[in-house]
């Protein structure tokens, strides 16, 4: 299967949410009024955002439609076309653009999102693009995260750093990326923890990270990658909130989004916060993640 096609499977839920609800309010006669707000209501349960449906709906409100243009292909190509728009200036090839050697990648997130299998699915992406790849487990506060991380670096056979649980991540991420420097390396990637119940401690731990970082690479961290649940909707845009007050993010990827209907929330989070968006996460495997494509992303919600 062509990636392309498993964006289209992996958006099916959006999509046929999209699709069955536009469906709705098309096969019923309605004012131009009352079919605006029924458009309002479907977007807002698509999880696209309340920035992005304002927006949307006072530009259908400046637009004359006659009663023959006022149909359900010329609503959905406003859409797609508004949203293609939103996201094109977002996208940003992560995995073959040229940067420091090494380049020390962050990535966080919080617990559940899919984080360790997201970095197993960067690292084996890096090295089929023929990058010398490590990996350092500074999630030291789950035993789970280390042994996972560890299970995907020997899958995909990937150097890893990792240390005892509860150990300092600090000394990790500085034993990863001297590894990296001493073996000339292309990349070093580093988990860290989630735990924002506890964002005070978080704060804390990111700042030891980077400071002992730029003992090696005094530009290090070159990216800080934050992976977000599609799932979890709403939420996913709280977390963006909460890990930019902990640490600049330098770009999103989204997982997850095959398991959901409201795969829209990556619309809503680059309209109110126009963060880089590196790629996205298509299912459990290894090669199933994508660089991120505006148009594609919006031909596949709308099938087009």
């Amino acid at each position: 299967m062509g990636f392309f096609s498993k964006l289209q499977e992996s958006l099916k839920k959006t999509s046929d949410s999209f699709s069955k609800g536009f469906d709705n309010i098309f096969n019923k006669s309605k004012p131009d009024i009352e079919l605006l707000e029924s458009i309002e209501d479907l977007l807002l349960k698509t999880d696209v955002g309340i920035h992005f449906v304002e927006d949307f709906k006072n530009k259908l409100a400046k637009q004359k439609y006659s009663q023959e243009s006022l149909t359900k292909e010329n609503f959905i190509k406003s859409i797609s076309d508004e949203i293609e728009e939103i996201l094109k200036p977002l996208e940003k090839n992560f995995f073959r653009e040229e940067s420091k050697k090494p380049t020390i990648t962050l990535v966080c997130g919080v617990n559940g999102v899919g984080k360790t299998t997201t970095i197993g699915k960067i690292a084996k992406k890096l090295k089929d693009n023929g990058k010398k790849v490590i990996v350092g487990a500074a999630d030291t506060f789950r035993a789970a995260a280390i042994d996972q991380l560890e299970m995907w670096c020997k899958k995909i056979d990937v150097p890893i750093i990792k240390s005892d649980i509860g150990s300092d991540p600090a000394s990790v991420a500085y034993k990863a990326l001297d590894t990296a420097k001493n073996q000339n390396l292309d990349h070093c990637i580093i988990d860290t923890a989630g735990r924002l119940q506890n964002k005070k401690n978080l704060m804390e731990e990111f700042a030891k990270i980077i400071r002992v970082l730029k003992k090696i690479e005094n530009e290090a961290p070159h990216e800080t990658i934050l992976i977000l649940d599609a799932t979890t909707g709403q939420n996913a845009l709280n977390q963006v909130e909460e890990f930019q007050k902990i640490t600049p993010i330098t770009g999103i990827i989204m997982a997850k989004l095959d398991g959901t209907a409201k795969g829209g929330i990556l619309i809503a989070i680059a309209k109110k916060f126009k963060i880089p968006i590196y790629a996205l996460g298509l299912g459990e495997k290894e090669n199933d993640i994508t660089n991120f494509n505006a148009k594609e992303f919006s031909a596949a919600i709308f099938k087009s």
